[in-house]
């Protein structure tokens, strides 16, 4: 078997600038957080590579070509894209395009999925909660703020891995939110999402398979007492990639959630609903938090998924599927299975891999 590899690579180590993070240059200070790492890359391309040979394809520059020329069998998508709502879709509808089959969601997910403010308009209809929000697409568009329930938290409406993401982006009165707004807007050049601060704990959920036998793994609860004293209890640009760090890790993951088994549940249910209303496939992570009446409401669904190897580095999925009692190795593996299921409708079977989940 051929297997493609799509990936971004990281172009530097990142060295996080906590003042920078706030200037109207923040958009470059943390433009290829995205992006992974080599050690990543490479420990996904291990994985692989049990399955046969794997052709590295690093979307930048002429990859269509390139994949084209490789003839994969399939192709591994963990590419990110650099700029615009529609950054996530390009690999996948390059690939649709040129009939490789992929693994995770198609164009269309992925393109309402990034978009904080379709993600959120899809789960409205499709009667999942999640909270209310305001989308302030321009700079005409602030008046819309004057209206809105307070507190609020602003983000970044196409933005991942906390980009954007700050303490100050928590404001209680119109007058606040609209300077942070402005700020987003002139320091990102997209919309910005304001949603109700909702006052609960916060978890994420990662999710494997596609209907009927889509899977939820143990849930992560975060402990934000872990940060630092006085921040504020959200995984923020800071708690990803200023504090949390191979010195001084934050352990601020909880896996399995120590919750309560009915309120785990309804998490899990409501993180499967999301799932499935916008169409994910293979896997995806969804990211819930709670209201003042201990209901889960979805913030966000990322269906390409962190999947940092390292366990001091706090990835989520990987957790989960340690918790789950599966390798790095089987996790990558079990994707690639999942999606041969729903690609060819049979089972992909090889000697090597024969005691492998999926």
């Amino acid at each position: 078997m051929r297997i493609g590899l799509a990936y971004n690579q990281r172009p530097q180590a990142i060295t996080p600038d906590r003042d920078a993070a706030f200037s109207p240059s923040a958009a470059s200070t943390d433009q290829f957080v995205e992006w992974d790492e080599p050690e990543t890359i490479a420990a996904v391309r291990d994985a692989l590579s049990a399955f046969g040979e794997v052709i590295s394809l690093e979307a930048v520059g002429d990859f269509p070509r390139r994949l084209a020329d490789a003839r994969v069998d399939l192709l591994f998508n963990m590419a990110e894209g650099l700029a615009g709502p529609s950054r996530e879709a390009q690999v996948p509808a390059i690939a649709e395009f040129l009939g490789v089959p992929y693994t995770a969601s198609d164009p269309l997910t992925l393109a309402i999925a990034l978009h904080k403010g379709r993600t959120k308009e899809t789960l409205r209809q499709r009667g999942v909660a999640t909270p209310p929000f305001v989308l302030i697409e321009s700079f005409k568009d602030l008046a819309r703020l004057d209206g809105a329930g307070y507190p609020l938290f602003l983000k970044p409406a196409w933005e991942g891995s906390s980009k954007g993401i700050h303490s100050s982006n928590r404001v209680e009165t119109a007058r606040a939110a609209k300077a942070r707004a402005e700020h987003l807007l002139a320091a990102y050049r997209q919309p910005v999402l304001a949603e109700a601060y909702l006052p609960g704990q916060e978890f994420t959920v990662a999710i494997l398979g596609n209907d009927p036998d889509a899977r939820c793994l143990p849930t992560i609860r975060y402990r934000f007492e872990t940060l630092p004293e006085g921040a504020l209890p959200v995984m923020g640009y800071e708690a990803k990639w200023v504090w949390d760090t191979p010195e001084t890790s934050l352990q601020v993951l909880e896996c399995p959630a120590q919750v309560d088994g009915a309120l785990n549940q309804v998490i899990q249910s409501t993180a499967l609903g999301a799932y499935r209303a916008l169409g994910c496939r293979d896997w995806a992570r969804v990211d819930l938090r709670l209201d003042g009446e201990g209901v889960p409401h979805v913030l966000e669904i990322n269906p390409l998924p962190g999947i940092i190897p390292d366990p001091a580095a706090n990835s989520c999925f990987p957790r989960a599927a340690a918790a789950a009692g599966i390798s790095y190795a089987e996790l990558i593996q079990t994707v690639v299975r999942i999606a041969w299921r729903r690609i060819a409708g049979r089972e992909l079977v090889e000697t090597t891999l024969a005691g492998v989940a999926g």
